[in-house]
């Protein structure tokens, strides 16, 4: 759905920055995906916070953490961009910055989302995370519009029953997400600690601006992962990447 929403915009002359921007938002108002945007696991302490950023063509960027109560981080986080000297805003901040631009407040937290919070706690007396290759996901989305410009976006509610504040690497620049418009671009997906301590999508595209294909450069920045995180057979990491010739990996 987001794909098709992306496209829609790119097919009608829209921008790369419009494509991710609101291709991801589908992704964010659907309660169905209990990883993204409303509908999403809470933290240990029964609260939704989301993460996302954006990134433009012209090497513009913008973020936000940690944010409660607001549906479309994502647009938020292009407000920081485009309104702010910032890159990214974080907690009660980000939320007073969303309403003070005229966005609601929205109830994130389902009763899906209660029962798994209640269930959680049962399995874990100790009330403390467990990392495994099941308790996160993201959403990423790289856009290239007719004029040949990148952009991309990428939203989360992180990892299910964390520590409440717990970032991860989707709304940082560098690790869940990265575009330069003169090589191409990349985004994250899985445990988000493992993908920062490899700076995951900034080398992603490093590794295509040296000449790998956009599906080498994934590769290789997976393989970097692994050897920075010893526990890498216990998680989970993926990356999708496209450069500016149309090839993506």
């Amino acid at each position: 759905m987001a794909n098709a929403k992306a496209w829609e915009i790119l097919n009608a002359g829209g921008t790369a920055l419009d494509a991710a921007e609101q291709g991801v938002m589908v992704t964010e108002a659907d309660p169905e995906v209990h990883t993204v945007g409303i509908g999403s696991y809470p933290d240990r302490d029964g609260i939704v916070t989301l993460d996302a950023c954006i990134m433009a063509p012209n090497g513009d960027c913008g973020s936000v953490a940690a944010v409660q109560d607001i549906l479309h981080p994502v647009s938020v986080a292009r407000m920081v961009m485009e309104r702010t000297p910032h890159v990214m805003i974080v907690g009660q901040g980000a939320k007073n910055f969303a309403l003070s631009q005229g966005m609601k407040e929205t109830e994130l937290l389902t009763d899906w989302g209660r029962e798994q919070l209640a269930a959680w706690k049962t399995r874990n007396p100790d009330y403390r995370p467990k990392i495994n290759v099941e308790n996160h996901d993201t959403i990423g989305l790289l856009t290239l519009d007719k004029n040949g410009d990148l952009a991309g976006a990428c939203t989360t509610s992180g990892a299910s029953f964390k520590y409440h504040g717990r970032v991860g690497d989707s709304p940082l620049i560098g690790s869940g997400l990265y575009v330069d418009n003169e090589i191409g671009g990349a985004t994250a997906t899985g445990w988000g600690e493992a993908v920062i301590r490899a700076c995951g999508c900034f080398l992603v595209v490093e590794f295509m601006r040296q000449g790998h294909s956009p599906t080498d450069a994934c590769r290789l920045a997976v393989e970097r992962v692994i050897s920075k995180n010893p526990d890498w057979k216990d998680n989970q990491c993926g990356f999708i990447a496209m450069n500016r010739h149309r090839e993506t990996g």
